[in-house]
């Protein structure tokens, strides 16, 4: 039996994609939290996988030639399991193209502007002085809105992101997505994306990766944690 993937996470959406990756996989790991709001992040042991001091990471011992490899930002690692298991990125270089592109518009788009939605709308305005900043949270209301159109669109003609198949990129995509409420967002004239939303959720490794220690899930209130994760 492979020794395990050892798996450094946070139970946010980018440390999600990850953990459903793994589950759909059946992939075995270890599970290595790495607490953002205490500043684990900065560890120097994990900066020496991760040096953009970001979660996950993972450090897989059965890598290349069976050396140990250590992987950090979501879509690499994402691309690598796929890679590995020779799984969810199509049959065909025509799929793989598709899943490449879409899962470099959620890495480049879904993800960061959902995130900025996130801190405006929900974080900014707790700081300590408060931060209620109505053009940042217009824009960036504006701008999930514009994705998740988009993406609406797009499976309109497809069943999932990338074509007819379940991929790292609807993975990628689900767990940004799936926080639309807290987005500000409304699923009214999105029935495509409502769809999705509601299949891949009923997914037993989408559920699974969601639930990963789900209760140390805060909201980033407390002001210690505030100072960790905004200010430096």
């Amino acid at each position: 039996m492979a020794e395990p993937i050892a798996f450094h996470f946070w139970p946010t959406p980018n440390g999600w994609k990850v953990a459903i990756a793994l589950e759909e996989m059946a992939l075995p790991y270890d599970l290595h939290l790495v607490d953002i709001g205490r500043g684990d992040q900065f560890d120097p042991a994990f900066l020496k996988i991760s040096p953009n001091n970001r979660m996950p990471a993972i450090v897989d011992p059965d890598g290349p030639d069976g050396a140990p490899v250590s992987l950090f930002e979501s879509g690499a690692i994402l691309l690598y399991l796929a890679r590995k298991t020779g799984r969810f990125m199509g049959r065909n270089e025509r799929d793989r193209i598709a899943v490449e592109q879409w899962l470099m518009w959620q890495m480049g788009g879904v993800g960061p502007m959902a995130g900025q939605a996130h801190h405006f709308l929900k974080y900014a305005p707790h700081l300590d002085p408060p931060q209620d900043l109505p053009y940042a949270k217009d824009r960036y209301r504006a701008e999930v809105a514009r994705l998740y159109g988009v993406l609406d669109r797009r499976l309109a003609e497809t069943e999932f992101v990338a074509g007819d198949f379940y991929s790292i990129a609807d993975m990628a995509t689900w767990p940004w997505a799936s926080l639309w409420e807290g987005q500000q967002q409304t699923l009214d004239d999105k029935p495509h994306m409502a769809r999705w939303l509601e299949a891949l959720g009923s997914r037993p490794g989408v559920q699974a990766g969601r639930a990963l220690r789900a209760e140390l899930r805060g909201d980033h209130r407390d002001r210690t944690a505030q100072q960790t994760l905004f200010r430096r």
